[in-house]
């Protein structure tokens, strides 16, 4: 997912210039705690609470937890399965004060807010906050996403954290996963609201791609003001998604050391063919209207078509997430044409 780091991996903010960083893969975890009802009005449950996460560490503590801080991605997937968190950290408030859209549904004003860009976690606040549990996301093994490695050891002693790997699996897992989350925390993963939101998502699944997009071309990226990011789709969860339910994606040729992209100056915009594109829509990238002033990128086929579309490639994990997210790709979809 911060210009600093831009998704899985990150953009760090350099100067005017964006530079990716690598991830690697988590490994599998399990929970002995049973679903309860909604931890929005629930009390903590009596008896001993145990939880292992994709690191392989195991939190065994007195009783479920309740004071939850959590990275705004993880914080906007388990609010959707119904785990109000105390705090946030990470992009959750745009520069004129609104919602960024990362952090969902959260409503940020009844939650705390213990840092907002990257490298900013504001140590002294989360203390006086007593929390029961951190829970974050990992792009890296064995690190938790904007928790600032200054302060692990801190944050650390505070209270025990909890890691949920986001890379090497597909949205349908990652979901599953934070279901498991919020399920161990108390949430009801029958209520209602999750039970209509994952039937929107099978809908939306089933539905791609569109009869219409059977034969388009799509590829996916980031831009910064020196270089443009091509998406390798086994590397993203989302775009693996995409692949797996049966778009043609562009698959980088030669992908960076550290995964995730092929990095392409702008000079060679041109270097893959596409009928579509799809742009990371976060307030750290580039906007197309941005990009139309390279050339090369301007002269692109899909461009000059107006097939552009947004990339929304830090939603959070959630079926109303990607419920979204697939509706409006099926819609993008089936107004673009053959070039």
């Amino acid at each position: 997912m911060s210009l600093s780091i831009l998704p899985r991996r990150g953009f760090l903010a350099a100067g005017l210039g964006l530079v990716f960083v690598l991830a690697a893969c988590g490994s599998g975890a399990e929970t002995t705690a049973a679903p309860g009802g909604s931890p929005a009005a629930a009390s903590p449950a009596a008896g001993p609470w145990t939880f292992t996460d994709d690191r392989g560490k195991k939190i065994d503590v007195p009783k479920r937890p309740a004071r939850v801080v959590a990275q705004v991605g993880a914080a906007a997937a388990l609010w959707d399965f119904g785990v109000r968190p105390v705090a946030v950290f990470g992009p959750h408030k745009l520069k004129d004060g609104t919602k960024d859209p990362q952090v969902g549904d959260v409503d940020i004003t009844k939650v705390e807010s213990i840092g907002n860009v990257w490298d900013e976690f504001n140590v002294e606040k989360y203390i006086s906050l007593q929390p029961d549990l951190l829970v974050s996301g990992m792009y890296t093994k064995d690190a938790l996403w904007y928790v600032p490695q200054k302060s692990t050891a801190t944050i650390e002693q505070v209270a025990p954290t909890l890691g949920v790997s986001l890379v090497g699996v597909s949205v349908p897992k990652l979901i599953e996963r934070y279901g498991q989350v919020a399920a161990a925390l108390g949430a009801d993963l029958n209520a209602p609201d999750v039970a209509g939101a994952k039937a929107r998502f099978d809908a939306a699944s089933a539905a791609l791609p569109t009869p219409e997009a059977k034969g388009l071309k799509v590829l996916v990226m980031a831009g910064g003001p020196e270089a443009m990011w091509v998406a390798n789709p086994d590397d993203h969860a989302d775009v693996r998604y995409f692949k797996e339910l049966g778009l043609d994606l562009v698959v980088p040729e030669k992908v960076d050391d550290g995964g995730f992209w092929q990095t392409l100056s702008w000079e060679n915009a041109d270097t893959y063919e596409a009928d579509v594109i799809l742009v990371d829509a976060r307030t750290q990238s580039m906007r197309p209207e941005e990009m139309k002033k390279k050339p090369t990128f301007a002269a692109l086929p899909a461009v000059k078509a107006g097939q552009v579309y947004q990339w929304h490639a830090e939603e959070r994990y959630s079926y109303q997430g990607y419920a979204d997210v697939l509706e409006q790709l099926h819609t993008d979809l089936a107004k673009a044409k053959k070039l």
